[in-house]
């Protein structure tokens, strides 16, 4: 049985709080983002040794700060730096834009990723528009077009 809440607060930038104050030990943030999972009602909880309790999530559990174009076993791939300091690759299937042209994508077993601006402005280097006016990630000469909420990004 989960635990109702441990009053641990995770912002949209991807800061995370326990009560008012921030957690700046960054060991015990990256330690405890690894171990997020999420409920069937959609409430985000941490699992971890065995005790499990629900935890409060302004927008996404994680958040990408940075991202870095790279070269993996000959094929490309974008590497994102999530903001508790863990790495992990884009699926480019997974690009949401949503209807405030915030990005996002899916990551460590299907939760979602919320894009800082920083990172979005380093993603959007890559990203370009076809013919018929849809956004794609070009990588390994394969596109992978950006949804969007409203079925079309503008």
């Amino acid at each position: 049985m989960i635990e109702e809440k441990i009053n641990i607060r995770i912002d949209k930038e991807g800061n995370w709080f326990y009560g008012d104050a921030e957690m700046f030990r960054k060991d015990i943030v990256s330690l405890l983002a690894e171990h997020i999972k999420r409920d069937d009602h959609g409430r985000y909880f941490i699992d971890f040794q065995g005790e499990q309790a629900y935890i409060e999530v302004e927008d996404t559990p994680y958040v990408v700060t940075s991202i870095e174009r790279i070269v993996d076993d000959g094929k490309e791939a974008i590497l994102l730096i999530m903001s508790h300091g863990s790495k992990d690759k884009l699926d480019p299937t997974t690009l949401l834009m949503n209807d405030d042209n915030v990005l996002y994508c899916t990551v460590k077993d299907g939760l979602p990723a919320r894009f800082r601006r920083q990172s979005y402005y380093q993603l959007a280097k890559f990203i370009e528009m076809g013919e018929d006016g849809r956004y794609f990630l070009n990588l390994n000469n394969k596109k992978y077009y950006i949804k969007c909420n409203k079925g079309r990004c503008e």
